[in-house]
């Protein structure tokens, strides 16, 4: 059950230090103290923030808390918290600052909370609560907001209304209260003031909620402080004698118990939470146990967390209880994103608890469902997603999720939509009254756009028709005529691109008078043509270069690459022919299209030659050989080489992407073309693998993706070991211990390395030469007398951590410590074991220098043949392979340092079977009775006879029946014996190791006589019964399987009873376990266990008696059966 929280109470006034108060900055001194004064020290603190804090609006306030760790045994964690649950430590930023010191003279950390430039919303309850492993303590305070003016009046409510917001300065923003104020406060009707206090101080409890409702209070509970605070101090009680205490602490789902004591041990309490009163129930238990008054609460809830009265007549006593909700941490963490504009975008987490709270945060801007809203949250169970479902440039940022036990974030990268050509728009030409066609194609079917002649927007008309189905727009001019020809351009709304190609008008001339001109090539010098006989073209883009050719009659015209014609008029490089005009045409250029081609006419009036170049370029080759060079704790510097080949055109530089191994979404780390071949990358998270890839740049475009380099991870040192102290010293070694890092990181922990110097030097010397994966270590070979300097340096794959070092030098040298024998309590007693068992005893002691440790039993010195005994600088083992009865005995440990010794005794007893009884026998018989009498047994198996097993037969079968076990008396009485039969009797012995080997026999016997009947007897001539063995059914020849126990029988009658042989190939069988040998009533029985191949053979039985014998034989056959479906 979680310990009450005791209340600090004011003793006196008094000024708090200048160092313990504020710091001399100007305007923390304006802050103010409500009631100053020392605090009671209870617990672990040695010093609390005041109960009361009066800040000023727009100055800083600082609050002071001290622990003394003197007592504990690992550092106390300190936590500052508001309300109920806020825990203030995720909201440390420019608002709120955290500081921790600790003096290691005084073993005292100094914790302080200070809240930057104080706003209204940062009044309310406060609480800090220390922990150090089974120990806890904590402190409520208040903090009051006045304004600079003393207008506390004008603004009462806004003290209480909270606004864990306020800090909009820092890295978190909790509340709405900076949503508030960007919205326009609407114009309200004026309302007569209403005072609050007064309403709260006449209403009755089970009010104040329903107050705080209507005038919008939501720390209704400070404000109830407050108007405590407000009323005239209490009488002193009559009534009870020790009231609850100010405020317990419970976990969700754990059980507290609320215990005051009353003046009457015979007057009834009524128990009340938040006015209303409580009725007995599974949950809540009510005890009275003489003046003490208790209700237990069982299995705390959220709604459990309220305040809580004790009413006795009209005495009260308060207290508040509050429950603490376990930590909801993330389970899946979020990805980062990289989208174009108006693509779906979401952020996915899993948490550890379903039905969790969690918020999601833009930068520092926490995000709402709203109906106005671009943002939507889902959660699925234990998924929790924000989806974005268009998203824009002006998302670009970090994104948040918190909860109350766990943070993660992710990043939204957002491009500019590209829009991709898939099919330009080609030059056209027509002649007049034909149909003319501009056709193009791009990646997006939902892109429109206008059509333009020389810079003036294509309207539709008769002859005019522009279509859009699909990627596909199409212009159509029906009936060409001269007027139409010119550039045309079509430009996709909302793109910095345009599209444009040439109508040419072709007019058909007649000429009456034939006439001769040579042929002509008229080159267009414009468009691709870089120079006069250069042509640039992009690697998979279309080549058309139409060439006008004059000439009388029309020239013969011949393309040719190298001293190779082009004749083809199909295919992927081709010629078309048209009047006047020669095309040569090369669809999807490659990098061989590279090269001089030749253009040639000719007709009968003359010949004339042009020569072209056709360059390719193409993007470059990706780059080469990426790799991680080193680490940081969020950084890596990344290297590779520049590709083969740059594609026809300088690199221009490179882009690099980054993504979490496992993840396939890849994150851009630079927008700008980076010149250079090393690259630091940043804003990683410490322990995530990661991957790189980097793209080529050229005037061309990007080249394909690099492979992935090796995954890495971005790791740092741990921090320095802690509490490194000396556990030992002796002449020549010197024993560490020490605690691991407080901060380890995700690089673990590899091991430590011991290091040591002389006092007044420089030079370290390591002590281990592999890597010590313990907290301790014995340092070996160091010079008796010398002061010597020790420090220990964690170790992991990023390196060596700052050294923990001993606060002072270690002088060597042995340390004289009084021998002690620490004998263990099962050796304390008798410590008995069976005859034939195996002794091992232990027995540790402490001492130094190294004390001698000496075994004696009985006085006399230990036999070595006897008792082995080996000692070591900590223990002492005694040792018997195999206990004998003369190993019995007091076995004294002697431990001796120079004139000082301790001494430890263990008594071993070595026990055995016992004798059988002496003298057992038969002492009355009566009726149906017969009573037996014996002595203990001459050898007790040295220890206690436990008990006695009596057996009875009879004379005629001589098969013994067991009358009694465990019989402790000397004699007994054996009861329903058959009239007319004979009996005769044995006795075991019984110990702690069981029944005596062989029993007593009784030395008469027990003959119970029939009573009531005469029997005349007649003659009897005895007939002579001797037969000479003869068996009556021989033994049949049998065939087993391997493994299947069997049997083989046969019967014999003769008299005297023969005596039966079993022989195995003439061979007595004897007592092998694997044969049982049965005779019932003359039938004899071989049982032979699971045989295998080895026991085939012949068998045979004999029998014997002083008459004669006989034999009889069989042949048994063991086959083994194969399994048909492994052939």
């Amino acid at each position: 059950m979680p310990e009450p929280v005791p209340e600090a109470k004011p003793e006196a006034r008094e000024e708090p230090a200048e160092e313990d108060a504020f710091p001399a900055d100007g305007a923390e001194s304006e802050a103010e103290w409500d009631e100053q004064g020392s605090t009671e020290l209870t617990g672990l603190f040695v010093e609390k923030p005041p109960e009361n804090v009066i800040a000023v609006t727009g100055m800083d306030v600082t609050l002071i808390a001290r622990v003394d760790s003197s007592t504990l045994t690992r550092k106390p964690t300190m936590k500052w918290l508001k309300g109920k649950w806020m825990d203030l430590g995720s909201k440390a930023g420019k608002h709120m600052q955290f500081k921790e010191t600790y003096d290691r003279n005084t073993k005292i950390y100094t914790y302080e909370m200070k809240i930057i430039k104080v706003v209204p919303g940062d009044a309310g309850g406060y609480r800090c609560e220390v922990t150090a492993k089974d120990k806890c303590d904590s402190s409520t305070f208040e903090i009051s907001v006045e304004s600079a003016q003393q207008e506390e009046q004008t603004d009462i409510l806004s003290a209480f209304k909270r606004a864990d917001a306020g800090e909009d300065e820092g890295e978190l923003d909790f509340s709405a209260l900076l949503k508030a104020t960007k919205k326009k406060k609407k114009p309200q009707k004026e309302e007569p003031e209403i005072d609050v206090w007064e309403l709260l101080k006449n209403a009755h409890p089970s009010e104040y909620e329903k107050i705080a409702f209507e005038y919008g209070i939501t720390d209704l509970r400070g404000m109830l402080k407050r108007l405590k605070k407000m009323k005239v101090e209490p009488k002193h009680s009559e009534a009870f004698l020790k009231k609850l205490e100010s405020c317990y602490s419970v976990e969700k789902g754990k059980k507290i118990v609320l215990r005051c004591e009353v003046v009457d041990p015979d007057i009834q309490v009524k128990w009340l939470k938040n006015g209303q009163e409580i009725k007995p129930s599974a949950k809540y238990v009510m005890e009275a146990i003489g003046n003490v008054r208790t209700l237990t609460i069982n299995k705390a809830t959220l709604s459990d967390d309220a305040a809580y009265e004790c009413v006795v007549g009209e005495d009260k006593c308060f207290t508040e209880v509050f429950v603490k909700e376990p930590p909801v941490t993330i389970t899946k963490l979020m990805d980062d994103y990289h989208v174009v504009v108006g693509e779906r975008v979401e952020f996915e987490i899993e948490v550890s608890e379903e039905g969790a709270h969690v918020m999601w945060f833009f930068e520092d801007i926490e995000l709402h469902k709203d109906k106005d809203s671009k943002y939507r949250f889902k959660k699925d169970g234990r998924k929790h997603t924000m989806i974005i479902h268009e998203a824009t440039l002006d998302d670009i940022g970090m994104y948040h999720a918190w909860t109350n036990g766990g943070h993660t974030k992710g990043e939204l990268e957002v491009e500019e939509k590209q829009l991709e050509v898939l099919q330009d728009i080609a030059d056209l030409t027509v002649r007049a009254a034909e149909q003319a066609l501009f056709k193009c194609e791009v990646s997006d079917d939902k892109v429109t756009g206008k059509w333009y002649k020389d810079g003036v927007e294509v309207l539709p008309s008769d002859r005019i028709r522009m279509t859009h189905v699909g990627r596909f727009h199409r212009l159509f001019i029906d009936d060409v005529k001269p007027e139409d020809a010119g550039d045309y351009t079509f430009v996709p709304d909302g793109y910095a691109l345009s599209l444009s190609a040439k109508l040419n008008f072709l007019e058909i001339k007649i000429d009456y008078v034939p006439r001769q001109d040579p042929p002509k090539i008229h080159l267009d010098t414009t468009g691709n043509m870089v120079s006069q006989n250069t042509i640039i073209v992009v690697a998979g883009n279309k080549l058309r270069l139409d060439v006008e050719i004059t000439g009388e009659p029309a020239p013969t015209v011949v393309w040719s690459k190298g001293d190779k014609p082009i004749t083809e008029n199909e295919g992927r490089v081709r010629v078309e022919a048209r009047k006047d005009l020669s095309c040569f045409v090369i669809e999807g250029a490659e990098r061989d299209d590279e090269g001089n081609y030749t253009i040639c006419v000719t007709n009968p009036a003359g010949e004339d030659k042009a020569v072209l170049f056709v360059k390719i370029v193409d993007v470059p080759d990706p780059p080469e050989h990426v790799k991680c060079m080193s680490v940081g704790e969020d950084c890596a510097t990344i290297t590779w080489e520049p590709p083969k080949f740059d594609g026809g055109a300088p690199v221009k530089g490179y882009l690099m992407e980054r993504k979490k191994k496992g993840s396939s979404r890849w994150t851009k780390l630079n927008f700008d073309v980076y010149d250079s071949t090393t690259y630091e990358a940043k804003r990683m998270i410490e322990g995530v693998l990661y991957e790189m890839r980097v793209f080529a740049v050229n005037s061309i475009g990007l080249s394909q993706p690099s492979l992935n380099s090796k995954p890495f991870m971005p790791i740092a040192p741990t921090s320095e070991p802690m509490r490194l102290s000396v556990h030992d010293v002796t002449d020549s070694t010197c024993s560490l211990k020490w605690l691991a890092p407080e901060k380890i990181g995700a690089g673990g922990l590899d091991g430590y390395v011991i290091e040591y110097c002389k006092e007044g030097a420089t030079e370290w010397v390591v002590a281990n030469q592999e890597l010590c994966e313990r907290q301790g270590f014995v340092v070996r070979g160091l010079p008796v007398g010398e002061k010597i300097n020790f420090r220990v340096v964690a170790v992991n794959i990023a390196g060596r951590s700052p050294p923990a070092i001993l606060s002072q030098p270690v002088t060597i040298r042995e340390i004289m410590e009084h021998p002690k024998i620490r004998l263990p309590r099962d050796l304390r007693t008798k410590y008995i074991r069976k005859v034939g068992e195996k002794i091992n005893l232990t027995v540790p002691f402490q001492g130094k220098p190294r004390p001698v440790a000496t075994w004696y039993k009985d006085g006399q010195a230990l036999d070595p043949k006897m008792v082995n005994v080996r000692n070591s600088n900590v223990d002492s083992i005694l040792f018997i392979r195999s206990a004998e009865r003369e190993h019995s005995g007091k076995y004294e440990l002697v431990l001796q340092i120079e004139n000082m010794e301790d001494r430890a005794t263990v008594d071993i007893r070595i026990v055995d079977k016992p004798g059988p009884p002496v003298n057992v026998r038969v002492t009355d018989v009566w009726g149906f009775n017969a009573a037996l009498e014996w002595e203990p047994p001459k050898d007790n198996g040295n220890c206690e006879i436990t008990g006695y097993t009596i057996q009875k037969a009879d004379m005629k079968t001589k098969e013994w029946f067991t009358v009694y076990e465990h019989n402790r008396r000397t004699n007994c009485t054996a009861s329903d014996l058959i009239m007319g039969n004979e009996y005769m009797f044995r006795v075991y012995s019984e110990n702690l190791c069981g029944l005596s080997e062989e029993p007593r026999q009784s030395k008469n016997t027990a003959v119970i006589a029939k009573t009531g009947l005469v029997c005349k007897e007649t003659p009897y001539k005895e007939k002579d019964l001797s037969c000479v063995p003869k068996f009556t059914q021989p033994l049949v020849d049998r065939s087993v399987v391997a493994g299947y126990s069997t049997a083989i029988s046969c019967a014999v009658k003769g008299f005297p009873r023969p005596k039966i042989i079993w022989m195995k190939n003439k061979m007595i069988i004897g007592e092998d376990p694997k044969y049982l040998m049965q005779n019932n009533q003359g039938v004899l029985t071989l049982n032979i266990r699971k045989p295998s191949t080895f026991d085939g053979g012949k068998y045979s039985c004999m029998a014997v008696n002083e008459l004669g014998k006989d034999e009889v034989e069989c042949k048994l056959d063991v086959h083994v059966v194969t399994d048909p479906d492994k052939k």
